[in-house]
């Protein structure tokens, strides 16, 4: 195979798809190169409910991550490999990014990125995506959302995603008992006869190609090359865009060196700020078994602050009326967990812990060497907010709607009641979000600390860009797959106005 494009979007996942949709839409040529299946007509994908069956399966790349010196290393990162990606592959909570999470992106040198510049890329999202609110139908679920507003966390509206001590329905992007993927909003049916990319599916992608100038000028991949007359848009995620840009020759320069790679581009921040939401699981039994009602299990979240000052909440808590399912006896703690039980998952909405993304060796077949480096913060600021969510679930679980329902406190259990313990417990049993982001950081083109200017453009390097959470300048602090595609929105829009001219794209 020896193709040529005008644009390659390297990744067709929850960004990766949109780009290339757009960019195909308005006209030009353009090759989308996913390592995955199409899923098209597959129901493990497209029917919602199913979506925790899809952890650890064949569209799961499964990642594990380094020893963690305070975390649990035995947590493993689903990334999903199929068209629409994590968007696939999730549980379809669609939440906007809150403004005040904007206004810090802009404040970081993120120029165009704040509420007023990302609001038309947002509306085009939810003009295409389709978005419900649950139907209030689970009688558990309501009995959280009566605890919590008893609590102190009345009911709001998060289609207007700046909330502060509240809980609500939580949206979800789906259409019936459809998932609303970016695949299912932007490209299927395969077969329509309308604009669309040039798919490479089940083709992965080994290498940038740059040309004797240091631009961009294609990639190689396992069916051969592909060539950009234009650009190349990599769209592999928070762990994967950085580990080919390394592949490529573009990152900092002794972890190439060390790993015999040739260093074409020196860009120290490449796979550096990595963030994630990290969580802990309070379990309850419950009294009688939940009616299988309403939507995923999981369609109800609460947040709220803690620290003296905080403007928005520090923590975001989902609700599940169902049992969680990690392995709790190999973390430590051997409760036999109930048939019939609901819990409470506070995480850490903008975590300060931050971490890596590297490479394990110079194949491309190896997966990333993944480095959370959970609960490193020096401040202990991580494991403090998952203490006091831990507290907090306690609380609302003692209200009268949704003490009806529980029968016993399973985990952390009775007997744990210190902050010690509490913290213990958070950090020996704590999981992922599945939100990894930050590790091709944006910023101004004139900062060695980020990796792309806020036209996605990698910097020192023409014809390149990033579109995917990876270019997250901090965490969100809710669900990242809304944002995820207006990213993907946003790219199409500023490659179709020429923004990123090889002068600002340069380091």
């Amino acid at each position: 195979m020896h193709q040529e494009h005008e644009y390659i979007v390297v990744g067709g996942g929850t960004s990766g798809v949109i780009v290339a949709a757009r960019l195909a839409e308005a006209g030009a040529d353009v090759g989308l190169i996913e390592a995955g299946p199409s899923g098209e007509h597959d129901p493990r994908i497209l029917e919602y409910r199913r979506w925790s069956a899809l952890l650890g399966s064949d569209y799961d790349y499964d990642y594990t991550i380094a020893p963690q010196a305070r975390g649990n290393s035995a947590i493993r990162h689903a990334r999903a490999r199929v068209l629409g990606g994590c968007s696939s592959h999730n549980s379809v909570i669609a939440i906007a990014s809150p403004a005040s999470d904007l206004r810090r992106w802009e404040a970081m040198g993120a120029s165009g990125w704040g509420p007023e510049g990302t609001a038309a890329a947002f509306r085009r999202v939810f003009e295409r995506v389709a978005v419900t609110m649950p139907p209030p139908l689970n009688p558990c679920a309501v009995a959280f959302m009566a605890a919590a507003a008893d609590a102190g966390f009345p009911p709001a509206d998060l289609r207007h995603p700046d909330v502060v001590d509240a809980s609500a329905w939580l949206p979800l992007n789906v259409s019936g008992e459809i998932r609303q993927s970016s695949a299912v909003a932007y490209l299927f049916p395969l077969a329509a006869p309308r604009p669309r990319p040039t798919l490479y599916t089940s083709t992965t992608v080994t290498r940038i190609t740059l040309d004797e100038s240091g631009r961009a000028s294609g990639v190689l991949t396992s069916h051969g090359p592909i060539r950009a007359r234009q650009e190349v848009i990599l769209c592999a995620g928070a762990f994967d865009s950085p580990k080919l840009l390394m592949l490529s020759g573009i990152g900092p320069a002794d972890h190439l060196r060390a790993l015999g790679l040739p260093t074409l581009v020196d860009l120290p921040a490449v796979g550096e700020h990595l963030q994630d939401h990290i969580e802990c699981v309070a379990i309850w039994e419950a009294q009688h078994p939940i009616p299988p009602l309403g939507s995923q299990r999981w369609e109800n979240g609460l947040f709220a602050r803690f620290e003296p000052g905080a403007e928005s909440f520090e923590m975001m808590m989902h609700f599940g009326s169902e049992p969680y399912y990690i392995d709790f006896a190999a973390l430590g703690y051997p409760a036999a967990i109930p048939e019939h039980a609901f819990c409470m998952t506070p995480n850490v909405a903008r975590p300060r812990s931050e971490g890596v993304v590297r490479l394990r060796s110079a194949d491309p077949a190896a997966p990333p060497l993944i480095d959370p480096r959970y609960f490193s913060d020096p401040g202990g600021y991580d494991e403090r907010v998952l203490v006091e969510g831990l507290r907090l679930a306690r609380a609302i679980a003692s209200r009268p709607a949704l003490a009806a329902w529980a029968a016993r406190e399973v985990l952390p259990g009775p007997d744990c009641q210190s902050d010690e313990a509490l913290g213990r417990y958070a950090r020996h049993t704590s999981n992922t979000v599945y939100h990894p982001a930050g590790t091709c950081r944006m910023g101004p083109a004139s900062s060695d600390d980020a990796v792309v200017t806020p036209t996605l453009c990698v910097r020192g390097v023409e014809g390149l860009r990033v579109a995917d959470a990876s270019v997250f300048p901090t965490m969100i602090g809710v669900n990242l797959c809304m944002t995820v595609m207006m990213i993907g929105e946003k790219c199409a829009e500023l490659v179709l106005a020429g923004a990123g001219s090889p002068a600002s794209a340069s380091a």
